[in-house]
């Protein structure tokens, strides 16, 4: 049963994923305010799928951030880079530049006011990476960071990516840690996923302004703590 659900949600989500991406291109022409209400349906539709075909619902703990954070989100499947969307404020999101290299696709997530981040680009990625989280700031937008930087199974806790630090310390804002739990769910690189509840667990915010270990140390923690509850 478990596989035959996730069967039917790649048909009907990514079936209707190639069909948003193509309308997505003229949308994208009448202005960022319509393509970030474009991206919400799309993620919205989602959360549907997610719920009706998989079986799969999140329950949250805490209170999700208003206005202009940094939101740290463990990471362990594709649900909650989607999920998290709906529980902010048209957020900004840090993401690889390959994905915003892709033609075409590339230029929607730009034009939404995602933060792509090359990490060997050096100096001058860096400042184009603080300008684009500086217009977020502008406009009030939390910006959430994954900052183990690729999706790691459950029970794996490894150290923050050291860009997480240092676009804490520019662009000076509290962080928001949260634990995720998807992973029991929704494996990377698994085919199948199981019905269930994730949670989201919204750590209170962290000033700004600590030094480097003591960011990382509590961030790292924060994010874990749905790990540690289990252990």
């Amino acid at each position: 049963m478990a596989f035959l659900r996730s069967f039917i949600f790649a048909l009907v989500f990514y079936g209707w994923t190639a069909l948003a991406v193509l309308l997505s291109f003229p949308i994208s022409l009448f202005g960022t305010a319509a393509i970030r209400r474009w991206a919400y349906l799309w993620v919205r539709f989602h959360r549907w799928c997610a719920r009706h075909i998989l079986g799969i619902s999140s329950r949250v703990e805490g209170a999700p951030p208003e206005g202009a954070a940094l939101v740290a989100v463990k990471h362990q499947s594709m649900y909650e880079t989607m999920e998290i969307v709906l529980m902010l404020d048209q957020p900004a999101m840090v993401l690889k530049r390959e994905l915003a290299d892709i033609p075409l696709w590339g230029w929607v997530v730009r034009r939404y006011g995602n933060i792509p981040i090359d990490r060997s680009g050096g100096a001058a990625a860096l400042r184009r990476m603080m300008r684009a989280g500086e217009e977020a700031i502008a406009e009030g937008r939390p910006i959430i960071i994954f900052p183990e930087g690729t999706r790691v199974p459950p029970g794996s806790q490894p150290p923050l990516q050291p860009g997480f630090a240092g676009l804490y310390r520019a662009l000076k804002l509290p962080v928001v840690a949260v634990a995720v739990d998807s992973g029991r769910l929704a494996p990377r690189h698994s085919f199948v996923k199981r019905p269930g509840i994730v949670t989201f667990r919204f750590a209170e915010p962290i000033p700004p302004g600590l030094k480097r270990e003591e960011v990382e140390a509590r961030v790292h923690a924060a994010i874990n703590a749905l790990e540690a509850g289990r252990a």
